[in-house]
Parts: structure tokens; sequence; C-alpha cells
């Protein structure tokens, strides 16, 4: 891992170059106007949904170089934290930063004392931040998606009664689970 590398919250100005590094890490469809991401992300915005204290940017000597996003969801009838859209630049990509990214929402989270933070992602690779399929813990999934990629970190204020269907903010175009 790059030793400049500073991981920080989400700041005003910050907008733009996020955009641009979801625009490059996912790319722009042919015929779109942005990525599916950054479709989310403006909606995000524009709804208010962001969580401002579990929103981070990674930087290296100033540029901005990696984003995670988090947003309020629901889970039952209580709060979850949806984490997503997450990005790096690709000619930084494998050098950490995303776990990084990962790392600093999850000890955040904790202690704001969120009962946990739910994703769609590859299983193997969240695996070892503890994410492990939502499913089993009672958790029904929205969307079109395999059980095993709807995954769930259980913080510490976790509880087993606070599972039920877990839904995203408006902003994802998904339905309660």
């Amino acid at each position: 891992m790059d030793p400049a590398l500073v991981i920080r919250r989400e700041l005003p100005g910050d907008e733009q170059p996020t955009r641009a590094l979801h625009e490059a890490a996912f790319g722009v469809p042919e015929g779109a106007d942005r990525c599916a991401e950054v479709a989310i992300l403006d909606r995000l915005r524009a709804d208010g949904d962001v969580l401002d204290t579990l929103t981070f940017v990674a930087e290296v000597h100033g540029e901005v170089v990696g984003h995670v996003v988090c947003s309020r969801a629901r889970m039952g009838e209580g709060p979850a934290v949806a984490l997503g859209p997450i990005g790096v630049l690709p000619d930084r990509q494998g050098e950490g930063i995303g776990s990084a990214l990962v790392a600093a929402v999850i000890v955040t989270a904790d202690q704001r004392h969120e009962p946990s933070i739910v994703l769609l992602g590859d299983p193997g690779w969240y695996a070892h931040f503890g994410f492990e399929a939502a499913a089993p813990h009672g958790i029904a999934t929205p969307g079109p998606w395999p059980d095993d990629q709807v995954l769930v970190k259980r913080l510490n204020a976790w509880r087993a009664d606070l599972a039920g269907p877990f839904s995203y903010p408006p902003a994802f175009g998904v339905s309660e689970g």
C-alpha cells in the first residue's frame, strides 16, 4: 500500500472527482451518459440518502484514487447501512485501496453503533472482512441477485431480532426483499 494513501471523509467539492473515478473504474456503456454506479451515486446524493459519516475518499498526493459511498437502508423495522458503490481508479487497483476504504467503513460504522452493513458483491473478496451471505441470517434480499452475493457484516450492535427484509434506498431502483 502506498505510504502516501490518506482515507478521509468525503467533503463538499468531491462530487466531480468521485464521479469521474467511478466512470473510470466501471466504464460508461456505449450510448449512455454515465455508468450505473454514477447514476446510483447521483440519485443517492439528490435524495439526501448518503451517510456522510460513512462515505470516504482515498487520496494519494491529493489525487482522488478511491471512493466508497454508504447510505441508509432498512432491515426489518430497523436501520442498516448499504455499502456501495465503491470504486478505485483502474491503474491503482490491487494496491489495497479498496480494502482500506471497506475497513474504514466497518470501523466507523461499528463505533457509531450501526448493527449491520449490507452490500452486493463478490463473496470471496468480502469474506476476509467478515461479510457473509445475508439469507442464512434471516435477511431477505432485494433484487434479482443470487443470495450468496448479497452479503452482511454483522457489527457489535447486531441482534438476531434485527433480521428481516432488507431494502436499499430508492436510488438503487430495487424494492424490499
